[in-house]
């Protein structure tokens, strides 16, 4: 995990039964992203860091990386000893984020999905993976678990965050949001689409499927406003 390069893995060819949803407008997402978050993405990004765990040389992967921003909120974490890969089905995005992170050599981005990571077993210390497993298809989402417990080292830390809004308002202000959002879409997997938008996004849901893959503690945190997270830890 050395150079700031790009590199490509085969894609399957339907995206909307193997990938799942693409989003390859990264102004458009960065644009979206901060008004979803108030503004407060790098805030966001910090605690995420924080709640890794990574340390100065550990090697790091996000999955679903966009446009690269917890990448690079990594790479300054672990260090110049450290390694950090963005991963991202969406070759636009990884164009988008290799252009912007060229001052930190010890991270890279690849084209990839969650579900057939292209790294060796027990190869990193912490995997992320933030606003991305709704939009796996679900038949996937088992193997994209598997896929992120076979590469983390023992010891390692997972860490999954979506979106969960507090209060009394925020929460129907994202199903009308997500129901909205799904009729503009091809997007069959889509939480606007779910009886319940919250219940398809909430990453609680995945807390028996990460036991079941074999890890060990499933911790949840809530960061105000908008965001649910699960640090799982494979057990050493």
């Amino acid at each position: 995990m050395t150079g700031n390069r790009q590199q490509s893995t085969a894609a399957p060819t339907d995206p909307n039964s193997e990938i799942g949803a693409l989003i390859t407008k990264p102004r458009g997402y960065l644009v979206v992203k901060s008004a979803f978050l108030f503004g407060r993405v790098g805030a966001l990004d910090a605690r995420l860091v924080e709640l890794t765990d990574a340390a100065a040389g550990e090697q790091a992967v996000d999955i679903g990386c966009g446009p690269g921003q917890l990448v690079r909120a990594l790479a300054q974490r672990v260090g110049p000893s450290g390694r950090v890969l963005g991963i991202d089905p969406s070759a636009e995005m990884i164009d988008y984020a290799t252009a912007r992170t060229a001052a930190l050599p010890n991270c890279r981005f690849e084209v990839g999905t969650a579900q057939s990571l292209n790294l060796p077993d027990a190869s990193v210390d912490v995997v992320t993976s933030t606003f991305v497993m709704h939009h796996i298809p679900e038949a996937k989402r088992a193997a994209a678990l598997a896929q992120m417990f076979r590469v983390l080292r023992p010891g390692g830390r997972l860490l999954l965050a979506d979106t969960h809004p507090t209060g009394l308002v925020l929460p129907t202000v994202v199903r009308l949001m997500s129901r909205f959002a799904a009729r503009r879409t091809d997007d069959p997997h889509a939480a606007g689409h779910q009886a319940d938008p919250l219940s398809a996004i909430d990453i609680r849901r995945y807390r028996e499927a990460l036991r079941e893959v074999g890890f060990g503690t499933v911790d949840f945190t809530a960061i105000a406003p908008m965001t649910g997270v699960l640090v799982a830890t494979k057990n050493a």
